[in-house]
């Protein structure tokens, strides 16, 4: 993955206030969060979230807003999510994110530690892999 130090969304990105819009994003990322076997913990460092937010979220009584980083945070892993649903069938399907990857920028890493540890930069890295392996770069 590219060594990115600093991240600012695209434009497009704006944070989200609609109940509605909140609760269909956050379904979304727990979705993909219990597809891919996440622990708690993984599945809040991946979001960017404190345990107990996370813990909320999972109960449906979350009732904050979503800021720019949570929305990007939300669309790469629905990304990533869509995107490895077309490209396998079988285990990897939702296996992939916490197998040891010996792609460009995993370096024998799960590809779930990358995106933890990196943040934004190497989740949009792992969107691009996943849709370059897919054909679609």
């Amino acid at each position: 993955m590219a060594n990115v130090l600093s991240f600012a969304p695209p434009h497009g990105v704006h944070p989200v206030t609609d109940r509605e819009k909140i609760a269909v994003l956050v379904k979304a990322v727990l979705r993909a969060a219990e597809a891919w076997e996440l622990t708690n913990e993984e599945a809040a460092a991946l979001f960017d979230v404190p345990s107990a937010t996370w813990g909320r979220m999972k109960s449906g009584v979350f009732k904050g807003s979503l800021d720019r980083d949570k929305v990007m945070r939300a669309s790469l892993i629905i990304g990533i999510y869509k995107g490895l649903r077309l490209l396998f069938n079988g285990p990897l399907t939702f296996g992939w994110p916490k197998l040891r990857n010996q792609g460009p920028g995993f370096n024998g890493r799960a590809p779930i530690e990358v995106m933890i540890e990196g943040g934004i930069p190497a989740m949009m890295e792992t969107r691009k892999h996943i849709d370059a392996l897919r054909g679609g770069v």
